[in-house]
């Protein structure tokens, strides 16, 4: 009673609870459980189940692929529309320059910019199942589509090194590569969203696990890297051949600072100015939030100035400051994609497709989780797809979830996606009404705006620090998904991330924790005896555990590290064993050697003496019989006996998910091994898969096997020493109160 409440003061137990059962083993186990009796359902009647239609699955379906019939009837007006409408109005003045911004980074003209913040926007509003995501242009994806674009439509194939060209030509030239380009762009577009659809109808929206938070992390640093070094010549007035692909950003920067003599002042001052004033408004933004109704839109209030500026100050022709340039009115006719170019993006729009998908998954989880709410991902898969394949036929590029526009939509009031809808008719109304009025609006203007969004993805640089702390895997995968991705290019980057993600899963089972366990005294819970002091090993009995699955890639680590924590290797034994026996058939041979000398020589010295009729006691006979057992018991006694005095090992199987044929092998060969050494292998806390992959695999051939597993680790303890006691005669009730007091 003293020791029991000992460990109560220790572990401060305000509850108890005591059972009372009989000792199990899977064998009684599962002769007392009766499993339920599934009749199968033949494939036939499956697929004619599979294929019935009723009225209450049709609207099932409708409501999954069309989730707009699902909230939008039960839209609560008077709670969500002024947030809704507040909300929709800020992000799309947010959304207007950053279409004509992300243009630039597609290598597209920046009217397209505005179709891509329209089309996609207004349907995700029918097939998004997120309330508060803003979809539409994005830094990187665009920044990935500019790549390829570029790629396949380099600017040597439109601007020949010709002295003499006229700016009449010179414009021809332009017109006929930003036509070009387009096509690649919205190519790349159809591709992505087939891609995504696809993905989206096999249920196929768990891809994005495999794009882990530290991988995707690192990849948009590297991606702002990228825009960053790409919008320098934009901010500094200066011409420069566009790079893509392995390396581009070092040659983008080595263009730049061949080419900085060629500065326009102007274009940089401009430049300048607004980054200042964006990053100021920020900053106000950011501290004052609370206080706020809305946060200042300092984007569009930057794009009107620049506009007024260049219009007043005639920056174009003054100064040589570049500007966005001609912006059609109106929307363009639909026009079918260029199919011929799909084979040579093809990768391409594979890694687009997955960015896409995997940016706006994590954030619509983000909101979700907050907002209390659930988002369908291969939903989200189906509304990305439907997005960038609709609107390709309308020249939109790709596009994504924005994280800074998505941030201001959730924290102005959005409560739905009408504040989406409300953000893209805006946006609608500037491509049928004033877009023309942008036309002076300087390209530094744009660099400036792209520059100061990257704020919140170069502060992801402080995860190095974090991951440091908390994962040293975690902070590999960052660190290569950065470099891989800054050096190689944003698609092989990000190949090679996830790869490298993938190897250090392979790494991760194979290097899994192994423990020896203890009970914590007058409890049946065990725990690590290296962690606690508390924690006691039972006398002859070793309690082993990993954190891993049982599978052909680490069955031999799980083999050797058992040996090696236990301190039992059964090879090593039986071959000590072997040796000793060797050496004790030898000495008995050179013994015998001995014995037989001996004899002959007593028989020749012998044969004059006259024999008795009584044998003589200390004769021949007598002698050979004391030679011959003189050692030999005490030698087999030290070879046979046990070296150990371990007589059960356990094996923690509550850790592991599932077994396959290799493991299987491998667990029979351990309780094989160790059973020629008297050691007895059990085997506990097995979840119900792992049974029956154990069955399916044969592993029960022997009906004894069964009873060598436990349902957990205490019932294999108890039972271990209900079998030593027996062997020695001690009394059952003794060990039973010593284990479960």
């Amino acid at each position: 009673m003293e020791h029991v409440g000992e460990n109560e003061a220790c572990f401060g137990s305000a509850q108890r609870y005591c059972v009372e059962r009989r000792i199990y083993n899977q064998g009684v186990l599962q002769g007392q459980l009766h499993k339920k009796e599934k009749a199968p359902q033949p494939l036939r009647q499956k697929i004619a189940h599979a294929c019935r239609c009723s009225s209450k699955k049709a609207k099932s379906l409708l409501y999954q692929f069309l989730p707009i019939f699902k909230w939008l009837p039960r839209y609560p007006v008077k709670e969500y529309l002024l947030g809704d409408v507040v909300s929709g109005i800020s992000t799309g003045v947010m959304q207007l320059p950053q279409g004509l911004a992300y243009a630039l980074l597609a290598a597209v003209p920046p009217v397209f910019g505005l179709y891509s913040s329209f089309y996609p926007v207004f349907l995700y509003t029918f097939f998004g199942t997120s309330r508060h995501i803003s979809i539409g242009t994005f830094a990187v994806v665009s920044l990935m589509i500019g790549g390829v674009v570029v790629r396949e439509v380099p600017d040597e194939m439109f601007n020949p090194m010709d002295t003499n060209s006229t700016s009449s030509i010179d414009s021809v030239n332009n017109t006929a590569k930003d036509d070009m380009r387009v096509k690649v762009a919205v190519a790349v577009t159809l591709l992505s969203g087939i891609i995504q659809l696809c993905l989206g109808f096999l249920r196929f929206g768990f891809v994005a696990i495999y794009l882990t938070e530290p991988l995707v992390r690192g990849f948009t640093t590297a991606a702002a890297v990228h825009v960053f070094t790409s919008q320098l010549k934009y901010l500094l007035g200066i011409k420069t051949k566009r790079f893509s692909g392995p390396l581009s950003v070092l040659y983008s920067l080595i263009a730049v600072f061949r080419n900085i003599t060629t500065t326009n002042i102007a274009a940089l001052v401009v430049g300048l100015i607004c980054m200042v004033l964006l990053l100021s408004g920020k900053e106000i933004n950011d501290r004052f939030k609370k206080k706020l109704p809305v946060p200042i839109p300092m984007e569009i209030i930057v794009v009107v100035i620049g506009t007024g500026v260049s219009a007043g100050m005639n920056l174009s022709d003054t100064y040589g400051v570049p500007v966005v340039g001609e912006i059609p009115k109106g929307l363009r006719a639909p026009v079918v994609p260029d199919i011929s170019l799909i084979p040579a993006v093809f990768v391409d729009a594979i890694a687009i497709a997955i960015v896409g998908f995997s940016m706006t998954a994590s954030m619509a989880k983000i909101f979700a989780l907050k907002h209390g709410y659930t988002v369908d991902g291969n939903q989200e898969l189906i509304a990305l797809g439907i997005c960038n394949l609709t609107g390709s036929f309308f020249q939109t590029f790709a596009i994504t979830c924005s994280m800074s526009r998505s941030l201001v939509q959730e924290s102005t009031g959005g409560k739905t996606q009408v504040a989406g809808t409300l953000a893209s008719i805006m946006v609608f109304l500037v491509i049928v009404a004033i877009g023309y009025l942008f036309q002076p609006l300087p390209q530094t203007v744009l660099a400036a705006i792209v520059m100061v969004n990257l704020k919140g993805m170069f502060k992801q640089f402080a995860d190095i620090s974090h991951f440091w702390k908390t994962s040293k895997i975690e902070l590999a995968i960052w660190i290569v998904a950065f470099l891989a991705s800054v050096f190689l290019g944003l698609d092989y980057g990000l190949l090679t991330s996830i790869a490298f993600a993938m190897i250090t899963i392979v790494y991760r089972t194979q290097s899994p924790q192994y423990r020896i366990l203890g009970q914590i005294p007058d409890t049946d819970i065990y725990c690590d005896v290296d962690e606690y002091e508390e924690v006691k090993e039972y006398p002859g009995i070793k309690i082993f555990q990993a954190n891993t699955s049982l599978y052909f890639a680490n069955s031999e680590l799980y083999i050797n590290s058992l040996k090696k924590k236990t301190g039992v290797d059964p090879c090593a034994i039986l071959a000590a064993r072997e040796k000793a026996q060797k050496r004790h058939t030898k000495e008995l041979k050179q013994k015998k050697k001995a014995v037989l000398k001996l004899t002959n020589d007593m028989e020749n010295s012998a044969k004059h003496e006259v024999m008795n009729d009584e044998p003589p006691l200390n004769g021949k006979f007598a002698v050979a019989e004391a030679a011959t057992q003189e050692s030999s018991p005490d030698e087999l006694e030290h070879f046979m006996k046990p070296v150990t005095n371990i007589h059960t090992i356990i094996l923690d199987f509550s850790p592991v998910n599932f077994v396959d044929s290799v493991g299987a092998k491998a667990l029979k060969s351990i309780m094989k091994e160790y059973e020629e050494i008297g050691i007895s292998v059990n085997v506990t806390g097995c979840n119900g898969s792992v049974v029956d992959n154990l069955v399916r695999l044969k592993f029960f051939d022997k009906a004894t096997v069964r009873d060598l597993l436990f349902p957990s680790i205490h019932d294999a303890v108890l039972t271990s020493q209900l079998k030593t006691a027996s062997a020695s005669q001690t009394p059952l009730d003794a060990v039973i109160c010593n284990t479960t007091a």
